[in-house]
């Protein structure tokens, strides 16, 4: 038994169905066939049953409501009644009491066929040499004679029509559970065509790569098609963050490089030359220095990164005033960058809070306005701007610099991506700046956008949602 469920489970699913479906049908045919059989079956042997007790009933009332005496020879002349009451393949006949045949009649039946006499009076069914008789035997009483009739039925008919009805209910039956099994088959088929493609498309992937997509029919719109939908758009995405962490290996590794590069070129000079010159010692301590400030930015701008992506950032559930953590961060750039102007606008709500840590906020405005301060490319005015829209928050950085090209505006937000390169670096970026400020921004569910025109200025643009204070204070 054990080894049979196994072979069973280790079937395919195609023919798991077609098995499980036409037993099922199976079961289900041999039901209703053998009640429909035995009701058929029942129902012409009441049949019969029925015919035979009205014509003995008919027999007796005609012996026994004769107005004149019958008596022995009275009986024996009545063949000729009897003769037109008999049917094919049936015997009549009477007896008298001491058990004497007076007057037999049979139709298409030997008339000295010998049946011993029943002693019951009910219906009797009985073989003989194989044959199915029905056998009615009742008491006929005149007022000169007593004794029985016996009526004596052959039921070959009724076993040709029940034989029929049987060999046409089974084969019917047995020609369903064929048909139930063959479009068992053609719906499994139908049914497990698109896994059979899911399938197939898995191994083109592992075999060729994250390319391969399962073929859609655009007519079809059941589950196995949300399925194939489902698996292409998971697909779609596995392969955009494959590219997106193929370039983050490709750029992190260029990015490491050239710091590492200089490191060692130092290192190799103050080998060769710098244990004893001064001057050398100061150059490439000071550069050696520069860069290794260089690596340990961004590796820990890489680590704040992948931080942010693995949804480990801790959001802050409170209600803060931007206003207050925009004009603090404003007043530090000031004083950190003298010679540039820093113009604050504030049309917000006094009321409006926002839901986001303090820390949070303070460090996307710190990356905007570093960039805008890299960037501005001998501007001096930097403009900042905090409005409600609707009923979001929204700040705005815009400097007067190098600009962004209009196709690279959707860009500059992923990793290491700078417009001007060999610039970021001398200016100290490392390209992940706003990587970190658009995830940073999107886990507290806010958008940053990007606006610029070459050469002329920039704009940031940062939204979040926001509440009013009477809102808060009814939470």
């Amino acid at each position: 038994m054990n080894q049979f469920q196994r072979y069973v489970k280790q079937l395919p699913i195609r023919w798991k169905i077609t098995i499980w479906s036409s037993l099922v049908l199976f079961v289900l045919f041999v039901a209703y066939n053998s009640v429909q059989y035995y009701v058929m079956r029942t129902w012409m042997i009441e049949q019969e049953e029925r015919n035979i007790q009205e014509k003995m009933k008919e027999i007796q009332a005609y012996f026994s409501e004769q107005p004149f005496f019958v008596g022995r020879t009275e009986i024996v002349n009545s063949s000729g009644f009897i003769e037109k009451v008999n049917e094919t393949n049936e015997l009549i006949r009477v007896i008298d009491k001491d058990g004497a045949l007076l007057v037999a009649v049979a139709t298409n039946l030997p008339r000295e066929l010998l049946i011993t006499p029943v002693e019951s009076k009910n219906l009797e069914h009985v073989k003989v040499n194989g044959k199915h008789y029905l056998i009615h035997r009742k008491p006929v009483i005149t007022n000169g004679f007593i004794g029985y009739i016996e009526i004596i039925r052959d039921l070959k008919n009724y076993e040709r029509l029940r034989g029929l009805i049987f060999l046409v209910t089974w084969s019917a039956g047995a020609g369903a559970i064929l048909l139930s099994g063959v479009g068992g088959m053609l719906i499994a088929k139908q049914l497990l065509a698109p896994i059979q493609a899911l399938t197939d498309t898995m191994k083109r992937i592992k075999m060729r790569g994250f390319k391969e997509r399962v073929p859609q029919d655009k007519n079809q719109k059941d589950e196995i098609a949300d399925l194939s939908n489902v698996f292409n758009e998971m697909m779609d995405d596995v392969e955009i963050s494959f590219q997106k962490q193929k370039q983050f290996v490709e750029d992190a590794s260029h990015e490491l490089r050239t710091p590492i590069s200089i490191l060692e070129g130092h290192l190799k000079l103050l080998n060769r030359w710098g244990k004893n010159d001064p001057e050398v010692l100061e150059e490439s301590l000071k550069a050696s220095e520069q860069e290794v400030e260089r690596l340990k930015m961004l590796v820990y701008e890489l680590l704040e990164l992948t931080r942010l992506e693995s949804d480990r950032l801790e959001l802050a559930e409170d209600f803060i005033e931007p206003v207050h953590v925009v004009e603090d961060v404003v007043k530090k750039f000031t004083l950190l960058y003298p010679s540039l102007t820093f113009k604050y606008e504030n049309t917000l709500n006094s009321e409006m809070k926002v839901a986001i840590a303090e820390r949070h906020l303070e460090q996307v405005l710190i990356i905007l306005l570093d960039n805008a301060v890299k960037y501005s490319n001998g501007s001096t005015t930097v403009e900042i701007v905090t409005e409600q829209i609707q009923n979001q928050f929204a700040l705005s950085i815009k400097d007067y610099g190098i600009g962004i090209p209009k196709e690279d505006l959707e860009k500059v937000f992923d990793r290491f991506y700078r417009v001007d390169k060999a610039r970021s670096r001398e200016k100290g970026g490392q390209g992940l700046g706003l990587s970190i400020a658009k995830r940073m921004v999107t886990n507290y569910r806010g958008t940053i956008t990007a606006d610029s025109i070459e050469g002329e200025w920039t704009e940031i643009t940062v939204t979040l949602n926001g509440v009013l204070e009477e809102e808060t204070q009814q939470e």
